[in-house]
């Protein structure tokens, strides 16, 4: 029993141990390092970085790998937010690496710094839970090996957000599991079923191959779902057909006019949220739309393809589709080009217009915008984008 106040218990306590194993491995093989291998061989090049009490031994182990030239490099940040929209983005495979409590300290029932005051340290993990997609908590040698795998694979396969939280004593020790080279990773591709793949191509045919008028258009999930190249590029404004960028009201101007007086419309990858709706106004009719979505396409009302990999379907539908060039030419008659600003005069206070005119100028395939919600959402939308340039935007923070 544990008698002591505000002491470490003593090994005939129960206390668990963080003893290096019997088996010999050499200095390199730790745990921090191995993490920074495994990082390496996915492609990851950089780790946004903020010291802390429970990451130092961890980023010291990191910091040596880069050193020997197989690890990654660390970019120091200035706070937590810092480091998070430094490695953000929608859809990817972010890995969140946290210092956890030290391993003696789990069912220790000690109250520790850097948590609520309770000695239940799981408080962080479950906040995690609802934004990851796979967690770790790694706080033993003899199976951190897979527990590091099994996160950066899924982070892989799914293209969302892993959490590993790794306890602080443990980095720098080495284990046999980590001096042996690891079995590369490995993840089988992801298949359609065929024959709902051929029954939704033949029913999206036949839908818009009826239509008058009918019109594409791209979303932001066609570049989770790698299907930009079956989708033209995601229709880059340097194709022929290209008629702008479809916002409801605030469409580029012309656009909102030849998509919602379309007769049939696909939608690959949207998301309709209040944002992109502006407001859950569109004048648009699910039964006149086709909705493309990673892995299920839907016609109309119905019906719905299951287990439709996108990439795949709009391949395939390429070949089936009838050409037609009803909607680009009803836009080509009533397209007018927009006006040039006027330029402005000495010491006259420098105009919206005229700074995005200079924007412009600036831009290249090797650029990207972000774009921020409010003036520069609307102000972006006008600018003539480079093939090659990428232009994310910020729709679910509201910054």
């Amino acid at each position: 029993m544990d008698t002591a106040i505000g002491s470490i218990p003593s090994a005939s306590d129960g206390a668990a141990s963080a003893a290096a194993p019997s088996t010999k491995a050499p200095r390199e093989a730790t745990l921090g390092r191995h993490l920074a291998r495994r990082l390496a061989e996915v492609g990851a090049r950089e780790v946004f970085t903020v010291p802390g009490d429970f990451n130092l031994t961890l980023l010291d182990e990191l910091e040596a790998e880069a050193e020997g030239g197989t690890g990654v490099r660390l970019v120091g940040c200035c706070n937590e937010l810092n480091a998070a929209y430094a490695a953000d983005g929608e859809n990817l495979p972010v890995v969140c690496i946290v210092g956890g409590p030290n391993s003696n300290d789990y069912g220790s029932n000690r109250i520790l710094h850097h948590t609520i005051g309770l000695p239940d340290f799981t408080q962080e993990l479950r906040c995690f839970q609802t934004v990851t997609c796979y967690q770790a908590v790694v706080n033993n040698l003899e199976d951190a090996h897979e527990q590091i795998d099994t996160a950066i694979s899924t982070a892989i396969k799914e293209s969302k957000p892993v959490y590993i939280s790794i306890s602080c004593n443990l980095p720098s020790i080495p284990h046999p599991t980590f001096s042996r080279h690891p079995v590369p990773f490995f993840l089988s591709p992801r298949l359609s079923n065929q024959k709902s793949l051929e029954a939704a191509v033949e029913a999206a045919a036949a839908f818009l191959n009826k239509a008058v008028k009918p019109v594409l258009v791209g979303g932001p999930k066609m570049r989770v779902s790698k299907a930009c190249k079956a989708f033209v590029g995601l229709v880059p404004e340097h194709h022929s057909r290209f008629i702008g960028t479809y916002w409801g009201a605030v469409s580029t101007p012309f656009c909102a006019e030849i998509v919602e007086s379309a007769d049939a419309y696909l939608f690959a990858g949207p998301i309709f949220n209040d944002y992109s709706s502006v407001g859950y106004s569109l004048l648009l009719k699910k039964e006149k739309a086709i909705i493309v979505q990673p892995d299920r396409v839907v016609i109309g009302q119905g019906p719905a393809f299951g287990c439709v990999l996108m990439k795949d379907f709009l391949h395939a539908l390429s070949t089936r589709l009838k050409k037609n060039t009803a909607a680009y030419e009803n836009y080509h008659r009533i397209y007018v080009p927009p006006g040039e600003p006027l330029a402005s005069e000495p010491g006259e206070p420098l105009r919206v217009n005229i700074l995005f005119k200079h924007i412009q100028s600036m831009l290249s395939g090797n650029s990207a915008i972000i774009a921020e919600t409010g003036d520069s959402w609307f102000n972006c939308q006008k600018l003539k984008l480079p093939e090659g340039l990428s232009h994310p935007e910020i729709w679910d923070f509201g910054m």
